[in-house]
């Protein structure tokens, strides 16, 4: 099913067999270590397990390589944080600043409250400065930093950011 497109770039659901690419395009996120405190991509059924099954998301290009993903992750298997999940977005260096995370980032918005989540929330370190202004286009607001997590022996610091539903959980 088609949700958005740019040009020669289409959103739609993600589907397993896209996982190969997507395993790829995380590993390449993570050797910037400035995406995440993860240190390996996991493979497809750990992966799956984390995620939530809906708001799952790819941008194909015409040619069907995945030029990007975004998915939600939920906070807290806790009732209270039933409509509380966070997203994760990544672009294939190849595909980045053409718009992609935008349309990959509204597409999760989209699907959050239509699946009933009232907040998204995002953890990003603070040397991220795209991711910033990206989750800040799409209405998300910075709520705090976390100081001092631990990666690869370094303390960093985390961006928290949030976007509050204006239709879902009011």
């Amino acid at each position: 099913m088609e949700i958005a497109t740019q040009r020669s770039v289409m959103v739609s659901e993600m589907l397993p067999e896209h996982y190969p690419q997507i395993k790829e395009i995380y590993q390449l996120g993570i050797a910037t270590n400035n995406a995440t405190f993860e240190t390996k991509a996991p493979d497809w059924e750990e992966w799956d397990q984390k995620h939530m099954v809906t708001c799952r998301f790819v941008a194909l290009t015409e040619d069907a390589r995945v030029a990007g993903w975004a998915a939600l992750t939920p906070v807290s298997g806790r009732c209270v944080y039933r409509g509380v999940a966070e997203d994760s977005v990544y672009i294939h260096p190849d595909f980045k600043g053409k718009g992609i995370g935008k349309l990959l980032l509204q597409a999760l918005v989209q699907a959050s409250e239509e699946a009933g989540i009232w907040t998204l929330q995002a953890g990003i370190l603070v040397e991220n400065v795209a991711s910033i202004k990206l989750h800040e286009q799409c209405g998300f607001r910075v709520v705090g930093v976390r100081e001092r997590l631990g990666l690869h022996g370094q303390w960093r610091d985390t961006c928290l950011m949030e976007r509050r539903s204006t239709t879902v959980g009011l």
